[in-house]
Formats: C-alpha cells, sequence, structure tokens
C-alpha cells in the first residue's frame, strides 16, 4: 500500500470488488456467440469480459461488428433477465461487512459500474445491502448505449452530490485498468483490489493496491477519520 491520503466518500465497483458474477455471466456470453455463429472463447478467456462494457467488449474482444454488438448485448441481457438478476451472484466474503461499517461510520457511499443500474440494483437488493449506499450508480440499460467508467463516475459523484455529500476527495475501489483509466478523468485517485478480474499490470496508474478485504479496511480506517473513530 503507498500513497494513502484522507478521503470523503468512496465508490464501490461493483463486479470483481463486491460482487463475483462469473456463474452467470460466463454461460451467458457463451450462449450468445453460439447463437450469432461466432467463435466461444474458454472460461479463462472470458475473464477478460468482466469489469468492461459488453458493448465493448463483444466488438473487442470478439469481433463483433456495431450493430451485431448491439443485437448481442441485448440477447445477453435478455438471458440476464429470465432468472433474475442476482441469480448465480454471489457477494466476496468480508465486503458486506466492510460496506456496512463505512456506512455506518457516516462515510457517503456510491456504487460507480458499467453493469447496467438496473442489475446493480437488484444485487444490492437481493442481498440487502441498497440501503448502506447514499446512492447506486450504473450504466444505462440501452443496448447500444455504451456508458464508459468514466460517465458512471461522474454520476456517482453528481447522485452523491444531490445528496449533501462532500465529494472533494473521493476514491474509487476498482479491480481492472479502466477503473483506473475512468477514474482518472474525474481526477478520483483509485485502490486497486487484487481479489477482482485484473491481469498483472492493470493496477498501473492506482495509489494503492490491497490483496483482501481485509487490507482494504486497514486502508480505509486510515483514510477515513470517522470509520477509524468508530
Amino acid at each position: 500500500m503507498a500513497d494513502v491520503r484522507e478521503f470523503t466518500c468512496v465508490l464501490w465497483d461493483v463486479d470483481g470488488v463486491i460482487a463475483d458474477a462469473t456463474a452467470g455471466i460466463m454461460p451467458r456470453v457463451q450462449q450468445v456467440l453460439t447463437e450469432l455463429g461466432h467463435p466461444v472463447p474458454t472460461f479463462e478467456d472470458l475473464r477478460a469480459w468482466i469489469g468492461p462494457p459488453m458493448l465493448e467488449s463483444f466488438q473487442v474482444r470478439a469481433g463483433l461488428d456495431p450493430d451485431e454488438a448491439i443485437t448481442a448485448v441485448g440477447m445477453y441481457r435478455e438471458l440476464a433477465s429470465r432468472g433474475g438478476y442476482a441469480t448465480s451472484v454471489r457477494l466476496y466474503d468480508d465486503i458486506p461487512e466492510l460496506v456496512r461499517e463505512v456506512s455506518a461510520a457516516g462515510v457517503p457511499i456510491s456504487t460507480a459500474s458499467t453493469k447496467p443500474e438496473n442489475q446493480v440494483r437488484a444485487i444490492l437488493e437481493h442481498y440487502g445491502l441498497d440501503d448502506a449506499f447514499t446512492a447506486i450508480a450504473g450504466a444505462r440499460s440501452d443496448a447500444e448505449i455504451n456508458d464508459t467508467k468514466a460517465v458512471v463516475v461522474g454520476k456517482a459523484l453528481e447522485r452523491l452530490r444531490a445528496a449533501g455529500a462532500d465529494t472533494s476527495s473521493p476514491v474509487l475501489i476498482g479491480d481492472r485498468h479502466h477503473d483506473v483509466d475512468g477514474a482518472a478523468e474525474h481526477g478520483v485517485p483509485v485502490v486497486y483490489a487484487r481479489w477482482g478480474f485484473g491481469s498483472p499490470g492493470e493496477e498501473a496508474g492506482s495509489i494503492a493496491t490491497v490483496d483482501t478485504p481485509a487490507a482494504l479496511r486497514e486502508l480505509l480506517r486510515a483514510s477515513l477519520p470517522s470509520l477509524a473513530a468508530a
């Protein structure tokens, strides 16, 4: 860990930081590509799909043209809606408790996820964690809209400010280079969670890396006065 500073609010990525949705995401991507007649990646290759917007991944990683990628995203989201958005999603051990601890200390928190916002909300509600968040921010669900990490970080900050939160010194907890790059567009530093889906080197540009939720808790207690005092 390095460059610890005092923060006024915390933004949380969802996939790879709060939740592991691989058991649902990977089979759905494989089914969509099969139905569209494209090569199907292995589960190991699909790890790289988790985090970035699906519209981007279908083009960059599967080689679909823009129109076909929009079709693929629509098919993928229709599959996701069938069994409920929280199906096959698990929360990482100790993260719900840490989220609640930060919230209970009076620290404003928001999600900042490129997962569609209705899915983010459904997962948090399913696990009874939605009431811990000052704001919930995710991507729009329209298949043709590619809400980047920068877009959802901006949305999260805007909603926190609307709720009266101090956003003068935010931090984002993320697990992919998309988190680092998108947050940088708003001058938001990133703490990089190694338990997520990033590959070696994706932490470049983050202010700190943490290997476990316990290490993240230690860093946040050093950076959030109200949490340390709780």
